[in-house]
C-alpha cells in the first residue's frame, strides 16, 4: 500500500516540474517587505549580485502555492564553491524557509526543493562562497500556500511519517568521482500551524522537519535547518560527486523531537 501511495506522490512531482517552462523570467521585485527583513537576515553584510554566480528558477505563476519548485544552479562553475545558502520567502508568516550548508561533493551546486508561498512574494536565495555573499531570486505569484489543507488525513500522514526514498537519475559516468543526480523524499506533513483540520476546523499545531543531514559514507553532502515554508513531504533533488560509498545516510529531526534515520543504498530500486 505504501509503495502505491508513494508512486502517486512521484507522479505529482512530475506535474510540478520546472522542465516544462525553463525560459520563465521573473526577477525580484523592488516592492515588498525586504527592506524591513534585510537586517534580521544579513545585518550589514554587503550583498553581491548573485547573477554572476548562480541562477534561481521558480515559476512566475505557481500551479500549487503549497509546492512551489525552486532550483538553485551555480552557473559560474569556475568560481569558488557555494558553501551555504538561505532561502527567504519575503511575505510568508515565517520568511526563513531554509538555511543550508553544502559539502565539497556538491560543487558545482545544483539543488532543488519545494516551498510554500503564502501570497505574491519575492523568493530569494542568499548564497555564500569564499568571495562573499550573493543574492538572487524570483518573484512568484501564489497565494494560500502556508494555510492550504494537508493532502492527507492527519492520522494517515502521521502513520507514514519518516518514510524515505532515494532515486538516482541517468547513467553513471566512468570516472573516479562521477557526477550523479539524486532525489531524496521524506514523508512528513510539515504542518505550518496555519492549516485547519478539515473535520473539526480547528488549527493543526505546527509540526515540521527542522533539521536534516545527508552524508555519503562519512562525507557530508548537505545539512538543512527548515521552517514552515518547506512543503509537505519534503523533496530534495541535487547533483553530487560520488565518492564510491555504497549508500547515502539521512538523519532528520522534527519539532516534536522525532528523529528519523535511514541508510539508503545508491543502487536500490526506487
Amino acid at each position: 500500500m505504501k509503495k502505491i501511495v508513494f508512486a502517486a506522490f512521484l507522479g505529482l512531482l512530475g506535474q510540478n516540474s520546472l522542465a516544462e517552462s525553463p525560459e520563465i523570467r521573473n526577477p525580484l521585485s523592488e516592492e515588498g517587505s525586504w527592506a524591513e527583513l534585510r537586517e534580521d537576515f544579513v545585518g550589514d553584510t554587503t550583498l553581491l549580485d548573485g547573477a554572476s554566480l548562480f541562477t534561481v528558477e521558480a515559476p512566475y505563476r505557481a500551479h500549487d502555492a503549497a509546492t512551489v519548485p525552486l532550483v538553485i544552479t551555480q552557473s559560474d562553475t569556475e568560481a569558488k564553491p557555494i558553501t551555504s545558502a538561505m532561502i527567504v520567502v519575503d511575505e510568508n508568516p515565517a520568511p526563513m524557509a531554509a538555511e543550508m550548508s553544502f559539502g565539497a561533493a556538491m560543487h558545482p551546486l545544483k539543488f532543488e526543493l519545494r516551498v510554500r508561498v503564502n501570497q505574491y512574494s519575492n523568493v530569494r536565495v542568499i548564497a555564500t562562497n569564499a568571495n562573499g555573499t550573493f543574492m538572487q531570486g524570483r518573484f512568484v505569484k501564489a497565494s494560500g500556500g502556508c494555510s492550504a489543507p494537508a493532502s492527507r488525513d492527519p492520522e494517515i500522514a502521521l502513520a507514514s511519517m519518516g518514510l524515505m526514498r532515494l532515486k538516482h537519475f541517468g547513467e553513471d559516468i566512468p570516472m573516479s568521482r562521477p557526477r550523479r543526480e539524486a532525489q531524496i523524499m521524506i514523508r512528513h506533513p510539515n504542518y505550518s500551524g496555519l492549516q485547519r483540520d478539515q473535520i473539526t476546523q480547528l488549527f493543526i499545531g505546527a509540526h515540521f522537519i527542522n533539521k536534516m543531514e545527508v552524508f555519503q559514507g562519512d562525507e557530508m553532502l548537505f545539512t538543512l535547518e527548515g521552517g514552515i515554508s518547506v512543503s509537505e513531504n519534503p523533496v530534495f533533488r541535487f547533483n553530487y560527486s560520488d565518492n564510491g560509498a555504497p549508500a547515502l545516510r539521512v538523519r532528520a529531526e522534527d519539532t516534536e523531537g522525532n528523529v528519523f534515520e535511514q541508510v539508503l543504498p545508491k543502487n536500490a530500486q526506487s
